[in-house]
This record gives C-alpha cells, structure tokens and sequence, in this order.
C-alpha cells in the first residue's frame, strides 16, 4: 500500500486489512485561532492537514491511515481574545490528545506521525505522547512545519526583515501554498514584530500583549508570487525526509512491565 487512506471513508469490515497493510499513521493538529485580517482562522489546521498529505504524494511513499485532524486545541492567551479564536483549557488538550494518540496505538499502529501546524501544541502533542509511549510500545514522531524549514532559509526566502511569526510572512506563504482563495493580503499592513531578546541563548518568553501585536505581528509585504509554492514543496520534501528517516530505523521494545519498587517510607531504616 502507498499513499494515504482516509481512515474517515474505511468501512468496519476493511478496516482490519488497512490497519495490517499501513506503514504509519498520521494525525495533523492544527487550531481554530486567529491569524490577523488577511490569514483564515483554519490557517493552521489547513497547514497541519495539507502537509500530512503532501509528503505521501511522492512517489515510492509509505503507505498510512490518514485520521481527521484535531481542530480545538490550547491556544495562547496572546491570541485567545481575538476575534474567532476557540481555545481549549490545557489540560483538557492534554487529555484529549492522550486518549486520541493511544486509541491510534490500541488499533494496532505501531508508529504515529503527527503533524502539527500550531506552535503551542507543541509541548502539549510531546507530553501526550510520553504518556502514550510509557504504556504501549509505539514510535511517535512530532513534526511542527515551521520546523521544517530553517531561519536561514527563510531568510534567503524572504530577505533580512523577520520573516517568521504567527501570521507572518512564512506562515502567510505557506497558507498560500494550500489555499491561496483563503487568504487576503491587501487587508493586513506590515505589523514588525517585538525584537528578539539579544543573547544567543535558548528561551521562552510568554508575555500578556507583546506591542505592537494585533493577535498577530509581521512584515506581510514579504510575500511575492512564488512564495506560497516554495514553501510547500521544500516542507513537505523535507518532511518526506524525515519520515523516510523515522521508517528506516527500528521499532522499540515494549514499555517495561516490571512493576515500579514502593518508596519507603519517611524514618525507614537502612539495613
């Protein structure tokens, strides 16, 4: 088998056969969230699930289970009061998301790709799957799109200005690339983005409001014709890479069943 089946359109009867002959399944999560007055609120979902197919339409593909895309997810209280926006609770994400990913292992996947085009899931997906992983044997891989392509090559994208950002524009393009009907570009003006904080170290800065931001920043007018088509073709190969990657390397072995040793009680003795 290769390619994608929509796991939506497998009747019971079929369903074991296709769970036998698939290499993967694949679980796109996305938001229902803002993106500013040129971006649809379904930007992210229509990245997550565009990318969850385009990398199996090469040729020589794996073949996998397509399951519907997760829609209502956490989303941050930077963007959560803005127009449109549905933002789960991020706890309930969390246990949502573990019930889903393990219902996908319990049908007899061994190895899940999620693809997610939202960054805040991104700490909520990886906790449900270390969840997920410490109860059933299964290799579950993460792959954010924005990820995919690097700063670097963004800049050769785009130029100098901070191309990258919620409702930016290297998210703008890759919208763009999968559904330019959805996306209005003469309604936003560049709206630059709060500098970074200048040290090369790593971080993660939650702020409430981080002027100026609109529930989203960035320099729009970045975007050219052909922007939208790069982006979605050197994503989704290197997406395709990734995934070529993941399948050539081994399964694990199954959690461990031996059970936890009890703690010991406070002023037990030694001995």
């Amino acid at each position: 088998m290769g390619g994608l089946i929509d796991a939506t359109r497998v009747t019971g009867a079929a369903w074991p056969d296709v769970v036998a002959g698939a290499d993967l399944a694949v679980l796109p999560v996305g938001a229902f969230e803002w993106h500013g007055p040129h971006l649809p609120l379904g930007a992210d979902l229509l990245l997550a699930d565009g990318f969850a197919r385009e990398w199996a339409e090469a040729p020589g593909a794996p073949g996998g289970v397509l399951y519907p895309s997760v829609a209502y997810t956490a989303v941050p209280g930077q963007t959560r009061p803005w127009p449109g926006t549905i933002g789960v609770r991020p706890e309930v994400a969390l246990s949502y998301l573990s019930d889903v990913l393990e219902g996908i292992v319990a049908a007899g996947f061994r190895r899940v790709l999620v693809v997610n085009g939202h960054d805040a899931n991104m700490s909520i997906v990886r906790a449900a799957m270390e969840w997920v992983s410490g109860r059933r044997r299964c290799s579950l891989l993460l792959a954010n799109w924005f990820q995919l392509i690097t700063p670097e090559e963004t800049t050769e994208l785009f130029g100098p200005l901070t191309s990258r950002g919620h409702g930016g524009a290297y998210e703008t393009s890759g919208v763009l690339g999968f559904a330019p009907d959805a996306v209005d570009l003469a309604a936003a003006r560049d709206l630059p983005p709060r500098p970074k904080l200048p040290t090369p170290s790593p971080y993660v800065l939650i702020e409430s409001r981080p002027t100026p931001w609109e529930g989203w920043s960035g320099h729009v007018s970045l975007v050219r014709d052909d922007s939208g088509p790069r982006v979605r073709e050197l994503a989704a190969r290197r997406l395709r890479e990734l995934v070529d990657a993941w399948l050539a390397a081994p399964l694990p072995d199954a959690p461990t069943s031996d059970p936890l040793p009890e703690p010991r009680t406070t002023g037990e003795a030694d001995g």
